[in-house]
């Protein structure tokens, strides 16, 4: 019956021009069809055209109301209402892909308003609650509320098997996993303020046209609308699972006024602990993280590994750069020994890699490590920011693939950073012990008197006491030092392993405090 009930309502729907669809956007109600495009007509410009008209109107927040039922309902009781998979969007089409829906409540309020595009027309999907079941019945409301956000299933590691490998929910958030992995750190559309005292804005996807695809085609695409009180965003995702599962971004960012502290393609995560950082943590495992290291390469070539930390103050660090080749939060250890948790899995949490498409120009890399108590809050936002700040009324265009898998996409002949322990040294003083592993290429078919040294630069301090030495266990090599900050309550400490021919690995870059 329901399935009767979503073919008439698309069948109703069809003839509505787009902007008629988005009725149940605030921002455009009373909206003449004569305004927008052809009656019923969809393609890939609809969504800009939508997200620039915004832009010109005063922003107003999509529809929260709720039943208190389901806006004071706690975490368990959300994700006891669970959408049935025989009513997915395109089930039992063979077409490779399927979409789930999300109800609202709890912290996903607002209304998000859904469409599906088939040969070029969009029509709405349409809600109705008969789509989940509830562990509590109470929380079955009858009433037309809507959706909150999306999943898509697809055969990702059984064929034949459809199985959740993305979600869009919350904000501008959105997150996915390669094949054989589990959900880890996320990403969003836009970052607007991170890290700023004065607060953060977040953006919101309000709207989502998801194309029909064709029988045998490994792909699908996502259009979302991008709505904030500064700016409005058309964006276009063409995502492709598998070993590596690839998203494709098209983005066009229409600002509402000038926005100084702009993120381009953020990333965020969670940093707890690792061996490089957990004097103020009690814990019996090993390491406890979403991503253990920023990791960049640049346009001029320089390939950089910052170690994440979990620090006592909030830390924002910034690496300038003119058209980056790539940066990413990563996730290098992939051994359940690594962190010996049996129930969240860490060692199967994504990377994600972002690569520029286009020329990006000047800007920078920007890295915020906020404390956290726990590993509950995502602690580490990443992005690109752009070296000028975004005018109101001006058209801004961003192109760039996403690589959510196990490692970076691009092959390095250097050798790699393995691991990073810091701890106290032994002479009993302040001074501090860091230990750095490298493997890689390099280390294949050494000679047996081949000789390394560590390259080290401080902006405050004292670096002494260097030792490198081969690392048999991991065949690699292995570099220790001490640090003496002296009186510094902050210093930036890079280094990178060389022989008598050059530098050899990536570069280790880290920033110590108190």
């Amino acid at each position: 019956m329901i399935s009767v009930l979503r073919r008439d309502i698309v069948k109703a729907g069809a003839g509505l021009s787009v902007f008629s669809l988005l009725g149940g956007l605030d921002a455009f109600r009373g909206a003449r069809a004569a305004d927008g495009p052809e009656a019923g007509v969809f393609d890939d410009t609809t969504v800009r055209q939508l997200a620039h008209r915004l832009s010109q109107q005063a922003y107003r927040p999509p529809e929260e109301t709720l039943p208190t039922a389901l806006r004071d309902m706690n975490f368990d009781q959300f994700t006891s209402i669970a959408y049935r998979p025989e009513q997915a969007l395109w089930h039992g089409e063979n077409l490779g892909f399927e979409v789930e829906f999300f109800p609202r409540g709890y912290l996903y309020r607002p209304r998000i308003e859904m469409y599906e595009v088939i040969d070029g027309k969009a029509a709405p999907v349409p809600y109705s609650a008969d789509l989940f079941t509830y562990g509590n019945p109470a929380l079955r409301v009858d009433d037309n509320i809507g959706f909150s956000g999306l999943r898509i299933r697809a055969p990702i590691n059984t064929p034949g098997v459809m199985e959740e490998f993305c979600v869009f929910l919350g904000a501008s958030y959105f997150r996915a996993v390669a094949k054989g992995q589990t959900y880890g750190l996320s990403a969003r559309g836009f970052a607007d303020g991170t890290g700023d005292p004065k607060g953060e804005e977040f953006a919101l996807f309000r709207a989502y046209w998801l194309e029909k695809p064709r029988s045998g085609v490994d792909s699908v695409v996502l259009h979302a609308l991008l709505d904030s009180p500064s700016l409005t965003g058309a964006f276009r995702f063409t995502i492709r699972p598998g070993e590596t599962t690839v998203f494709d971004v098209q983005t066009y960012l229409y600002p509402r006024k000038e926005i100084a502290q702009s993120g381009i393609a953020p990333l965020t995560g969670m940093f707890y602990f690792d061996a490089n950082d957990r004097n103020h943590v009690d814990d019996w495992r090993p390491a406890a993280h979403d991503s253990e290291a920023l990791s960049m390469w640049t346009g001029g070539g320089q390939q950089l590994w910052r170690p994440l930390r979990n620090p006592q103050d909030l830390q924002f660090s910034a690496f300038a750069d003119v058209r980056p080749h790539g940066f990413g939060l990563m996730q290098r250890k992939r051994a359940f020994e690594d962190f010996e948790d049996l129930a969240l899995n860490y060692e199967k949490r994504p990377s994600l890699w972002i690569e520029p498409i286009g020329d990006w120009g000047a800007g920078s890399v920007d890295l915020v490590e906020i404390p956290t108590p726990n590993e509950v809050n995502d602690n580490i936002v990443s992005f690109w920011r752009p070296r000028d700040a975004l005018a109101a009324g001006h058209e801004y265009a961003f192109t760039y693939r996403m690589y959510w898998g196990w490692d970076t996409p691009w092959p390095t002949h250097l050798a790699r950073i393995a691991a990073t322990r810091v701890g106290a040294s032994t002479d009993g003083s302040h001074t501090r012990f860091f230990d750095i592993d490298f493997t890689g290429e390099p280390f294949v078919n050494l000679p047996r008197d081949a000789k390394f040294h560590l390259q080290t630069r401080t902006s405050a301090g004292e670096i002494r006491n260097v030792v490198v030495e081969a690392n048999p266990d991991i065949h690699g090599w292995r570099a220790t030092f001490e640090f003496d900050p002296k009186d510094a309550k902050i210093a930036e400490l890079d280094c990178s392993l060389a022989n008598d021919q050059g530098t050899v690995s990536e570069e280790w870059v880290y920033r110590w405090t108190p």
